[in-house]
């Protein structure tokens, strides 16, 4: 008697509903601290910089906690791994709320950052391994509560921080994070079915290369780190962009906006080209395309023109990340999806660390941000270049499920 398949199941796509609800609350960690900014400036006096600081360590703990928790995950499974990032995320906000100190808050942003990451690289990795025919939309879906956390929670937060201030924001997360975090993580307590057979007739979806696993980890680490310092290069300074041109700060965040929104459609169409063409090649049109926007960037300064050309980077650039987990589940054990999904999440984090930090130092060189799209472009060229390479020594496994005929 054949026994129908866990993978693609009607389980499965309930477990992709609620790990879209965890995301949706876990990664608002990563966008309250810009909501509050201002008000924390305010409040203790300080400039720019200094009140940019929490955010920095918020990005800093992000990136550990996609290593660190993706490794969990492997070992002791989601649940635990969700209700420990959402005890951790509810303290760092009751903290940091408390705080009579900047560098305090600071702190506590590191420890907040870390729990934060438990709603990005653990839970796609987690999702990854209950999909066989339709991965790459099921990443793209639990991919997508990063940036619909982004473009939902300022607003629903905004009454608050106007009618109480930043403090009693950080007060209704936390107890937000922990109300309603801990029982959905409850209902993911069944493990993955990580030897589990895809239905028969499923295409083929694991591959092998001619590089060691540790190379091929690498190569994938250095790209993300590649295609991430490009992508950071609008998304990080859009604004200032605006500002420099004269069109103000609103503008600027209207394109933030416009781009955050492209890219949730973006990781759609991405993870459903995945599931046809596999996470490599659609690594390479997303890539192709965020190089072909950036260029747009340079001949443009008009309101509409920078508009136009925002909502195509983020159509374009939406789908580049989630793509990285589908290679690893195509090209990496099942049992280290945690760890080694974690790890490139971490690359992508930290490309964008430093790509916003890069394009800013060279705009103070040069008084421009010309030279800043540049040198993103050339970033970009360096993912496209390893993303080639890996393609060419591609091959398909044999014995993990009948080709479908036809």
């Amino acid at each position: 008697m054949q026994h129908e398949s866990p993978l693609d199941s009607r389980y499965s796509w309930i477990r992709l509903g609620i790990t879209l609800a965890i995301a949706l609350i876990v990664n608002v960690g990563m966008w309250a601290v810009i909501v509050v900014m201002p008000s924390v400036q305010a409040e203790f006096g300080i400039d720019r910089a200094d009140a940019s600081m929490p955010y920095t360590l918020t990005m800093v703990g992000f990136a550990l906690g996609n290593l660190l928790i993706g490794r969990a995950i492997d070992r002791f499974g989601v649940t635990y791994a969700l209700i420990g990032a959402a005890l951790l995320a509810g303290a760092s906000y009751v903290a940091a709320a408390f705080s009579n100190n900047v560098n305090v808050i600071s702190l506590v942003h590191l420890a907040l950052g870390f729990g934060t990451a438990a709603g990005f690289g653990p839970l796609i990795a987690d999702i990854s391994l209950w999909f066989h025919k339709r991965r790459g939309i099921a990443v793209a879906v639990a991919a997508s509560g990063n940036y619909l956390s982004g473009a939902i929670w300022p607003i629903l937060l905004s009454g608050v921080l106007t009618s109480y201030g930043w403090r009693a924001v950080y007060l209704v997360l936390a107890a937000i994070t922990v109300v309603v975090v801990i029982p959905l993580a409850m209902t993911l307590r069944r493990r993955a079915p990580l030897d589990a057979e895809p239905a028969p007739g499923a295409r083929i979806k694991s591959y092998s290369t001619g590089f060691s696993p540790r190379a091929l980890q690498v190569m994938l680490f250095v790209a993300g780190v590649g295609c991430c310092v490009a992508m950071s290069m609008p998304q990080v300074h859009i604004v200032s962009f605006c500002v420099d041109l004269g069109y103000g700060p609103v503008v600027g965040a209207e394109m933030l906006s416009l781009m955050l929104l492209g890219g949730v459609v973006s990781r759609l169409i991405s993870g459903a080209l995945s599931d046809r063409l596999g996470g490599l090649i659609t690594l390479l049109i997303g890539g192709a395309l965020q190089c072909l926007a950036l260029f747009l960037y340079l001949p443009f300064d008009g309101l509409v023109p920078l508009y136009v050309v925002s909502l195509i980077f983020g159509l374009s650039q939406g789908g580049i990340v989630p793509a990285y987990a589908v290679i690893v589940r195509e090209y990496m054990p099942a049992k280290e999806a945690g760890a080694r999904v974690g790890l490139v999440m971490m690359a992508t984090i930290l490309g964008m660390a430093l790509g916003g930090w890069m394009s800013g130092w060279i705009y103070d060189v040069t008084g421009s941000y010309q030279w800043a799209f540049l040198n993103g472009i050339a970033w970009n060229f360096l993912n496209i270049g390893i993303v080639l390479i890996i393609l060419m020594q591609s091959r398909p496994k044999t014995g993990h499920a009948t080709p479908a005929m036809g």
